[in-house]
């Protein structure tokens, strides 16, 4: 694999990032640190879209085991994942983040129905946009989800951010001595059954050459040093390769107020490029031209 080069990406969280230390499932202070990881990503001139996981409210396979019927313990699950877009839209838009929820189950008075290219064009306008609801379909885990969703956005990496800084050999809180790849091949994961991401999300980011990039979310700052290069990651790839930054060129990112957010559709973010600015009008809030 050729050492990659990320402009777009997507950002799979898991659902207990959200969760604080009292055991609430969706912390104010920790869903406000994790939007501000995606902030200082998207000033740096990435294009971001985000999935976040269901596990602090609900998990449809742990549900299935002690005795709910499977494809319904699955939508419920599919429900948390809305319940934590909304918050971090929520997060995201306080600090001036302009940003979309799209599910994939119809919810049109919370947020938007997933449209492929209604998504992209959010994406291409400026905002993070995030993919509620899984792949919409039971037997699917958020995971599988997120690498469809990476597919379909044509991101150029599948940034996973975990609790741990990478990819080890075994569980580096039950093994001490666990050794961390700097990269590692799709096909060794799956032969060796490292816990990065279910079978089908491995196979499909393979299978579409989609780089997976697993860092630790939960260091304050982490994830703009791993777009920069700077981080501790493990990149999963054809190949052993190493990661390296995109080269954004120094592009810088105007972020709106969010007074601007709720009111005001005349001011307008901007990427300005040397001399050329980049017009991200915003129109009303359901405009997809």
């Amino acid at each position: 694999m050729s050492r990659p080069r990320f402009k777009r990406i997507l950002l799979k969280l898991s659902g207990e990032v959200l969760m604080g230390e009292g055991g609430l499932s969706i912390d104010p202070a920790s869903t406000a640190r994790v939007a501000g990881e995606i902030a200082d990503a998207r000033r740096q001139g990435f294009e971001l879209c985000v999935v976040v996981g269901g596990g602090n409210i609900f998990r449809g396979i742990a549900a299935a085991a002690k005795g709910f019927e499977r494809a319904t313990a699955d939508y419920m699950g599919m429900l948390a994942t809305v319940m934590n877009a909304l918050a971090v839209q929520n997060a995201l838009e306080q600090i001036g983040v302009d940003t979309r929820v799209q599910s994939a189950i119809p919810m049109s008075s919370v947020c938007e129905p997933y449209i492929r290219r209604r998504a992209e064009r959010h994406i291409e306008k400026g905002r993070v946009v995030i993919f509620a609801a899984g792949t919409g379909s039971p037997y699917f885990t958020t995971d599988t989800g997120a690498a469809l969703r990476a597919a379909e956005m044509k991101c150029d990496a599948l940034f996973k951010g975990t609790s741990v800084d990478g990819v080890y050999d075994a569980d580096p809180k039950m093994v001490p001595g666990a050794t961390r790849y700097d990269t590692v091949t799709y096909d060794r994961v799956l032969a060796d059954n490292l816990k990065v991401m279910d079978a089908s999300a491995i196979a499909l980011c393979r299978d579409n050459d989609i780089p997976i990039v697993v860092f630790n979310i939960r260091e304050r700052g982490n994830l703009a040093r791993v777009l920069d290069g700077e981080g501790v990651a493990t990149v999963v790839g054809t190949t052993e390769a190493e990661i390296i930054p995109f080269d954004s060129g120094e592009i810088s990112v105007e972020l709106k107020k969010p007074a601007q957010l709720r009111h005001e559709r005349k001011n307008k973010p901007v990427i300005e490029r040397g001399a050329r600015a980049i017009d991200l009008s915003d129109s009303p809030d359901r405009e997809t031209n």
